[in-house]
């Protein structure tokens, strides 16, 4: 297939794995180039020097074109986009800052920028900053999240009428049916998160990895929103979360609670209790942990078949 998306960044399907914290190391994003996706590595669970290690790995591990996505939240940014620059990495994903700060400055190096956006006014004004495409994420999706809570299938389809460049559906797409309406709703092609932690190539841990297979419709809920809204199942942290919020808590309270490296506790050490467990909605549709590459393949699969069958409709 070929269009906007595959085009812009030679990749053969328009499937994207999401660069998500403590789950996107080099063998996922390397496995997913492979297949025939686009890999990203997640910057946002890395010091500066760990990056340069897993982008090194990337490359002598796939031969196909990967990208970072780089949380523009995080400390050290400066030093992380000039390893990006030293390293030769040809795409980047922005998220969660300005996308002014930095696009120019990649582009200028020959860089293809995404930069992800949960609302219609900051989809134009990343539009506006140069960048090649935008990310429309629902809140849907697991991790950091918009704080307005419009939903995929209503965000698409207004994203679309007001841009011109490329763009691509994010939360609650596990499944080629899903990728087949994102499409149909205006995307040129999907950003999948939550299918690819679930996938034996995720640096997640095996035990974190098994709870998002075994849960369930309603067991993932966004919070958070007076410091950064962030989706997570509902475990003992969600709990004393809850708790505090029935006493009206102040900012600083929240963040006493919520302390430092909880997600790393959680998503990459295995703390189901104490951690924080970040995951789509669209868990309640994901059953196992299997390669990558077959997560790509079965996907493109059901997408070919829903197109097919939605001509009978």
């Amino acid at each position: 297939m070929q269009n906007k998306v595959t085009q812009l960044f030679d990749i053969k399907y328009p499937i994207i794995q999401a660069g998500m914290i403590w789950n996107s190391g080099w063998r996922l994003a390397s496995a997913v180039s492979n297949a025939g996706g686009l890999g990203l590595l997640g910057a946002g669970s890395m010091y500066p020097e760990v990056l340069r290690e897993h982008i090194q790995k990337c490359k002598k591990a796939t031969d196909k074109p990967f990208g970072v996505n780089v949380p523009m939240l995080y400390p050290n940014l400066q030093e992380i986009i000039e390893i990006i620059i030293e390293e030769g990495v040809k795409i980047v994903f922005t998220s969660a800052g300005n996308p002014k700060t930095y696009t120019k400055h990649l582009k200028d190096h020959g860089i293809t920028v995404v930069h992800v956006v949960s609302s219609v006014k900051f989809a134009l004004k990343a539009q506006e900053a140069g960048v090649d495409a935008i990310v429309a994420e629902g809140f849907e999706a697991g991790g950091h999240n918009g704080r307005d809570e419009t939903t995929t299938f209503t965000l698409i389809p207004m994203v679309r009428e007001q841009i011109s460049i490329p763009l691509i559906a994010a939360g609650g797409i596990a499944t080629g049916k899903g990728m087949l309406a994102a499409m149909v709703l205006g995307a040129h092609g999907v950003q999948v998160g939550s299918r690819f932690v679930a996938s034996e190539e995720s640096s997640a841990h095996e035990a974190f990895k098994n709870v998002v297979v075994d849960a369930k419709e309603g067991d993932t809920i966004l919070t958070l929103k007076e410091l950064a809204p962030v989706r997570l199942i509902k475990n003992k942290f969600y709990q004393d979360v809850k708790e505090l919020y029935e006493t009206a808590p102040s900012v600083e309270q929240l963040k006493e609670l919520l302390g430092r490296a909880r997600a790393k506790r959680g998503m990459f050490e295995g703390d189901l209790v104490e951690g924080e467990l970040e995951i789509g909605q669209v868990s309640g549709l994901i059953h196992d942990i299997k390669p990558a590459a077959q997560i790509v393949a079965e996907m493109w699969e059901e997408f070919q078949k829903a197109k097919e069958e939605a001509g009978s409709l």
